[in-house]
C-alpha cells in the first residue's frame, strides 16, 4: 500500500507503518491542510529523534517540551499549544485504555458501529471525525468489521468525500473540491 496522505515519503511511510502516527495525523488534521496535519507526525517523530512515536512517550513528556516540538518552525499545527495538549492527552488516553498500542483501538473490533464509538471516545475525536477515521482504516487499511458502512455513513461510501478517499493527487483535488462545495452549501443554508 502507498498512502498518499503526507506530502512526503517519509511522513506517508511513517503513517503506514505506525497507528499512533496515522491517529495523531487524524486529530490534527482541522483548521490546517490534510496534507499539513498528516505530514506533522513525521516532523514530530523527527524533532523527537525516533523512527516510530509511542503514545507513552508522548504522554510522559513535560508539555513545554511538547509544544516546543510542536511551535518550532514550521509549527507542526497552525494553533501549536492547543494542538500539542490534545496529543498528549490522546497519547494519555491510548496508554490507559489501550495498553499504549493505538492499533488496539481498531484490531479485532466486531463492528463497524463499535469502531466508532471507540475512536469516538479519544480526547479529540467527535462522531464526524471517528466517522471519517472509521472509513479511512476500512478503506485503506482493511479494517472492515461488520457493518462499518453504515456507522461511517456518507464517508464509507465510494466518492471523495474526506480524507479516507485520498490515494492520489488526483483524488485529495476532489476530496477538496466537495469539501469546498460543502461550506458554500452550508454558508448558503446559513
Amino acid at each position: 500500500m502507498a498512502l498518499h496522505l503526507a506530502t512526503t515519503d517519509e511522513g506517508n511511510a511513517l503513517l503506514e507503518r505506525d497507528p499512533l502516527a496515522l491517529i495523531i495525523g487524524m486529530l490534527l488534521d482541522q483548521q490546517v491542510t490534510m496534507e499539513k496535519a498528516f505530514t506533522s507526525p513525521s516532523v514530530l517523530a523527527q524533532r523527537m529523534g525516533v523512527d516510530r512515536l509511542d503514545a507513552a512517550t508522548i504522554a510522559a513528556l513535560a508539555p513545554t517540551t511538547l509544544l516546543e516540538h510542536f511551535k518550532t518552525p514550521p509549527a507542526l499545527h497552525r494553533f501549536p499549544g492547543s494542538m500539542a495538549t490534545r496529543t498528549q492527552q490522546l497519547c494519555q488516553a491510548i496508554v490507559d485504555e489501550w495498553d499504549g498500542d493505538a492499533a488496539t483501538i481498531w484490531t479485532g473490533v466486531e463492528s463497524g458501529a463499535e469502531l466508532v464509538r471507540r475512536i469516538g471516545s479519544l480526547p479529540g475525536f467527535g462522531d464526524q471525525k471517528a466517522r471519517i477515521f472509521a472509513a479511512l482504516l476500512a478503506k485503506q487499511f482493511g479494517v472492515t468489521p461488520r457493518g462499518w458502512e453504515e456507522a461511517t455513513g456518507d464517508y464509507g461510501r465510494p466518492g471523495h468525500r474526506s480524507i479516507a478517499d485520498v490515494v492520489d493527487d488526483a483524488s485529495r483535488t476532489k476530496v477538496r473540491e466537495y469539501k469546498k462545495a460543502k461550506k458554500a452549501e452550508l454558508r448558503d443554508q446559513g
